[in-house]
């Protein structure tokens, strides 16, 4: 059986908006991250594991609020108290966190057939997100998060760099086709290329 991507039939590659008389440097750049798991992790309240001591290939976790760790290929995004989202291209990274966070101390819930994620890069991209989300972001810089809504569509928020600004929202798969016109309509603004 064959995966298809939340964003199958919707992302067409392409440049649209304001791009003309533009460097393709200049432009937005959005794609779709796919083929990649998804798992959010929860420590039970009974549990005495010290989290100073949690690293997931070599990436600690998170322990303040609306702050992530990670790189291109992993991030582990805080969620809540105890509770962290974890995404990652490695394909047996379920393996990995069952190793390092035994049942005894968390519940783990695999997401990945559930979620959309899109990524933003370029110098506008915070202009994007202020254009359908009340979150603040003037201060928003590398590795933080954040949950808020987007055009009324729950999303998660990650700033995975910030030069060039690069962010992943993500987003119920069942709103996939609704968040990914609400962020592209913001950015025609700014010109975008899609890859």
């Amino acid at each position: 059986m064959n995966k298809i991507s939340p964003l199958a039939n919707t992302h067409k590659i392409g440049l649209y908006g304001n791009y003309e008389a533009k460097l393709e440097t200049d432009l937005l750049s959005i794609r779709e991250i796919s083929n990649i798991k998804i798992f959010q992790l929860f420590k039970y309240k009974m549990s005495n594991m010290d989290l100073s001591n949690l690293f997931l290939e070599g990436h600690k976790f998170p322990t303040k609020g609306g702050s992530s760790s990670g790189n291109n290929s992993l991030r582990i995004q805080w969620q809540a108290p105890n509770i962290w989202i974890i995404i990652s291209e490695n394909k047996n990274i379920s393996h990995e966190i069952e190793k390092k966070c035994p049942g005894s101390d968390f519940a783990i819930t695999d997401l990945s057939h559930s979620r959309a994620i899109i990524e933003v890069k370029g110098n506008d991209a915070l202009n994007v997100i202020k254009k359908g989300s009340p979150l603040n972001v003037n201060n928003f810089v590398k590795n933080n998060c954040a949950n808020s809504v987007y055009h009324g569509i729950t999303i998660s928020l990650d700033m995975i760099n910030d030069d060039p600004i690069t962010l992943n929202i993500m987003a119920s798969r069942s709103f996939a086709g609704s968040f990914y016109h609400a962020i592209t309509d913001a950015s025609l603004e700014f010109g975008f290329k899609t890859i």
